[in-house]
């Protein structure tokens, strides 16, 4: 089962480090890792996607709070989370293709973000299911480049920290 994990830590030289190497030394998969600075320049929110079916979340949590620099880690809920993901997809766009592929780009609310003589670049930010449905739209066209930030969430509401 695939868990959400937000982590926040000091806003420190090597704290990322310390967190991937504690996630390695334990044989934990990180399926996604997204890191930022918050509101608080002192502190960072590290998110992690991992996969808890072959570790107890309770353990890597644990292991988590070890940490010097950990200050606070939060199992984030679906139901009660905002989850999103970026995406920029390069797909090859002839010239007579152009308009089908801007049509997906606008049904997903995507931006066209760079336009070249045989391609065109765009930018989506949604649901992974969001995200993996225009994956599957834009390979019919051919995909040259794709990249994903992976997941970045926060609790909903107006929950104080």
């Amino acid at each position: 089962m695939q868990h959400t994990l937000s982590v926040l830590v000091e806003n420190k030289a090597g704290v990322l480090t310390r967190v991937t190497s504690l996630f390695a030394r334990r044989g934990f998969n990180i399926d996604s890792l997204a890191v930022g600075v918050t509101e608080d320049p002192t502190l960072s929110r590290i998110t992690l996607v991992v996969n808890a079916a072959d570790t107890p979340l309770e353990q890597i949590t644990k292991q988590l709070h070890k940490l010097i620099n950990v200050i606070k880690i939060q199992d984030l809920n679906p139901a009660d989370s905002v989850e999103r993901e970026l995406v920029m997809f390069k797909i090859n766009a002839a010239p007579e293709k152009r308009h089908e592929i801007i049509e997906i780009a606008n049904v997903f609310r995507a931006k066209i973000i760079d336009v070249g003589r045989n391609s065109l670049t765009i930018e989506a930010t949604g649901s992974a299911d969001k995200i993996d449905a225009m994956e599957d739209l834009f390979r019919a066209y051919g995909i040259k480049e794709l990249v994903r930030t992976g997941k970045i969430a926060l609790a909903r509401g107006s929950r104080e920290s």
